[in-house]
């Protein structure tokens, strides 16, 4: 039998030589089963395990954890990383010392079993708590007892296994809650000075967070946009620079009682969940996402998956969250993240994105009121030095003719792409410049498992040590960064776990072996390896990019110039800007090559427009995302007729392409080019739009207030186009009037060049003017939004109005 829990002597001494936390990282990562019973926990020693813990809950292990309350010394902070620990499935109690109990276990049990066989096991018994200096420095003795199979019912590894279930199950040993939570915490604060007076207990200071630099301006920033009475905002910090850390600052500085964070993965959660109440220890926290529902939570965090849907919405008053987190804002402008951002109103809500550029920001600027609050790329993450400088090679990939790779919906078919990157010879050049450029620690991405094992199986075959990590892979994620930290390992392939989400200080050198749809994601990827990692001597970052010969490349050399269109992209590389202090980049000439020949193919039509932008993009361009992108509106129109009709062609939508027979004299006549002196129709339409309106008429009362609180959102607005004395009088009767004369009354005229009028007015209610399907609401009022959210773009730039 191979022995994967355990190896070497059986009596670890502590001190830097002989430590025990690298054997603790090795059982659990192999376990099945993890029992810990110790008196002390600090959230230094917590921090060093709890990756593995996270990881082996994903995998399925089983964990029963229990530590103390003797003489309060265990830190409420670690209990409060360990409740969040039985959020995910872990099993933890507290034992609750009574006078003349104290508790001084120390016990490490772990199991290797299948279908319910044992098949490994060992403990550590010995002397180490759970803290740093006791996982790492100072001389503990602790002796390992293996489990043997042949002596199977009378060993003390059963024995031992035994005792811990009996002290687990003891009366004195509670489950661990946010009520008991609360108590411990109330005694802990108490016993203060009774802690400082033992000489013999370890005993931490309570962690310190504090902002950087570009996070202090950021913070001020939202307090002067809430002071100008914005509602919502968008933040924008290039991968590295701490987007979460900032939406926990931000929060603690409005005073929020309870937050509600939403991201589109677990990792991203549970990341901002540790990050939240590391800074929030006294609030509780809760997930909400598949079966784990914590509605009640001070800080909840929640899948957009679960939350979008009617039946969890409702589970909510609109105002039960004082601050609203949407990170990776960049997915907001789709469905599930519209319900949400529609139906609640907290005090405020902040957007988190790492977009690079206006015109893609256009969609979600939005749905944060247009209010973009502050900005960093990676140029100033650089430049304060957040971030460390990049070296790039955009190296031409000769082995692959994406060319004969089927091309579907802004993607390269997957199977064929899998097929064309597991080859010899594009494994032999991939190794040939990653020699001739690398540094200590390579973080490798890969397009799918087969060729992550692949690269790695031909990489240990030139006699470099290389694995594979993806989820299910043998070799845990945190194993693997721990490996790859420690140099045990030189090259780390992975499949779609570190796009986002995840610190990997230590990496300096990137191989990107994958074409990436989008700019956000090529940044993010290159983001891995920009944080700061002094402590093994990072200076900068080597990037190795494969590029091929199609059109959806040029999204890089877009991203790191921050210029759209193949054009200005060529452009640009003959003047091979700086774009920050010590960063260098460099296409390969038959790159360059292929782009150019691009360059005279280009004829500027719309319809080439369109194609360039959602290349860049990696989805299809909204109208508001074409305009701010630079592009020519009313040359679609002269060719195609309306936005849509050329989204219909060249998206070979079916759908749309029947919604447009239906409704396009609406869609462009009534919104997209109707007249419009002031923002008001937009406002009047937005409002309408939020009160269901084409199911059923509504009352130009209800009408007036809804769109009242839709422009009391945008101060630019209102500073704009609403007379001094409305902004400064809440009577509603005379905002009303106001409004019912202009826009109510005039959206219900026919414009000069429309065929019809697009609204009634009959005995004090609005109505639409046609008749909308029950089913196609849904998809009508989707593209209704986006030509609002063009006239308003267009409204505020006045030099693309036409």
């Amino acid at each position: 039998m191979v022995q994967q829990l355990f190896q070497g002597k059986v009596l670890t001494t502590g001190g830097a030589n002989d430590p025990l936390l690298p054997k603790l990282l090795t059982a659990i990562n192999h376990a099945t089963e993890v029992e810990i019973s110790v008196s002390f926990i600090q959230p230094s020693g917590l921090q060093l395990l709890l990756p593995a813990l996270t990881d082996a809950l994903s995998a399925g292990a089983k964990i029963k954890i229990l530590t103390s309350d003797y003489l309060h010394i265990t830190s409420p902070e670690a209990l409060r990383q360990l409740l969040l620990l039985c959020e995910q499935g872990a099993q933890v109690k507290l034992f609750c010392c009574q006078a003349n109990t104290p508790f001084h276990m120390k016990a490490y049990i772990f199991v290797k079993g299948y279908e319910g066989v044992m098949e490994e096991g060992c403990a550590y018994i010995g002397s180490n708590n759970i803290s740093r200096t006791a996982l790492l420095n100072s001389h503990e003795w602790t002796l390992r007892h293996d489990f043997q199979q042949k002596y199977a019912v009378e060993c003390q590894f059963n024995d031992i296994r035994q005792q811990f279930a009996a002290i687990f199950s003891h009366p004195q040993s509670q489950p661990l809650t946010e009520a008991l939570w609360a108590a411990y915490l109330q005694r802990y604060q108490q016993n203060k000075q009774q802690r400082l007076q033992l000489v013999d207990a370890v005993i931490e200071e309570e962690p310190r967070f504090t902002p950087n630099e570009a996070q202090l301006l950021a913070l001020a920033a939202l307090s002067e946009s809430r002071q100008q009475g914005y509602k919502r905002g968008l933040v924008v910090l290039a991968t590295g620079m701490g987007k979460t850390w900032l939406a926990a600052f931000d929060a603690k500085q409005l005073a929020a009682k309870r937050v509600l964070f939403v991201a589109h993965r677990e990792e991203i959660l549970l990341q901002a969940q540790q990050s939240f109440s590391q800074l929030n220890p006294n609030k509780s926290s809760g997930l909400y996402l598949g079966s784990e529902k914590a509605p009640e939570a001070d800080l909840l965090f929640a899948s957009i998956q679960t939350l979008s849907k009617v039946a969890h919405l409702q589970q909510f008053k609109p105002d039960h969250f004082d601050y609203v987190v949407v990170d990776e804002f960049h997915h907001a402008a789709s469905p599930s993240y519209q319900a949400l951002l529609h139906y609640f109103t907290p005090e405020f809500l902040l957007g988190l994105t790492a977009t690079p550029e206006r015109s893609d920001q256009a969609d979600i600027l939005a749905l944060c009121d247009n209010n973009l609050v502050f900005e960093r790329n990676l140029v100033h993450g650089i430049e304060s030095r957040i971030l460390v400088s990049f070296h790039y090679y955009g190296v031409y990939d000769q082995f692959v003719d994406y060319q004969e790779i089927p091309w579907r919906s802004g993607k390269f078919d997957p199977k064929a792409l899998d097929n064309a990157f597991a080859t010899r010879k594009r494994a032999a050049h991939i190794f040939e410049h990653w020699q001739k450029h690398k540094q200590q620690r390579t973080l490798a991405f890969c397009v799918s498992r087969r060729h992550a094992d692949y690269m790695a199986e031909y990489f240990n075959a030139q006699g470099i040590a290389a694995a594979a990590v993806y989820q299910g892979s043998a070799l845990r994620r945190n194993e693997a960064l721990s490996q790859l930290q420690q140099a045990q390992l030189s090259v780390l392939f992975s499949v779609d776990l570190f796009n986002e989400g995840t610190d990997l200080p230590a990496i300096d050198t990137v191989l990107m072996l994958r074409p990436t749809e989008s700019k956000i994601l090529f940044l993010q990827q290159l983001g891995r390896g920009l944080r700061q990692a002094e402590h093994v001597g990072k200076t900068h970052l080597v990037v190795l990019d494969f590029i091929g010969n199609h059109q959806s490349f040029l999204n890089k050399p877009a991203a790191l110039y921050n210029v759209s269109g193949v054009k200005a992209i060529i452009s640009t590389l003959a003047k091979q800007p700086v774009i920050a202090p010590g960063c260098y980049i460099n296409f390969a000439p038959e790159v360059v090559n292929f782009w150019q020949q691009l360059v005279r193919k280009v004829k500027n039509t719309a319809a080439e427009d369109f194609q360039q932008l959602q290349l860049e993009l990696g989805h299809r361009p909204s109208a508001a995302e074409f305009v701010l992108a630079g592009f020519d509106i009313k040359k679609v129109r002269d060719k195609h007729g309306s936005w849509f009709n050329l989204v219909a062609e060249q998206t070979e939508d079916a759908e749309m392409a029947l919604l447009l027979e239906r409704y396009g004299s609406w869609l462009r006549e009534g919104v997209e080019t109707t007249g419009m002196t002031k923002c008001f129709k937009m406002i009047l339409l937005r409002a309408f739009l939020a009160l269901d309106g084409f199911s059923a008429p509504v009352s130009t009362h209800q009408l007036a207030k809804q769109s009242r609180q839709q422009i009391w959102r945008r101060p630019d607005l209102v500073k704009k186009d609403v007379p001094a004395a409305l902004r400064q009088d809440n009577n509603s009767e005379k905002w009303h009037q106001y409004w019912y004369k202009n826009p109510i009354h005039f959206y219900a005229k026919q414009d000069k060049a429309a065929s019809k009028p697009w609204f009634v007015l009959n005995a004090g209610r609005f109505a639409a003017n046609f008749e909308v399907r029950p089913a196609d609401i849904e998809a009508l009022t989707a593209l209704t939004h986006e030509l609002i959210d063009l006239r308003l773009a267009q409204y505020l730039l006045r030099d693309a109005l036409v």
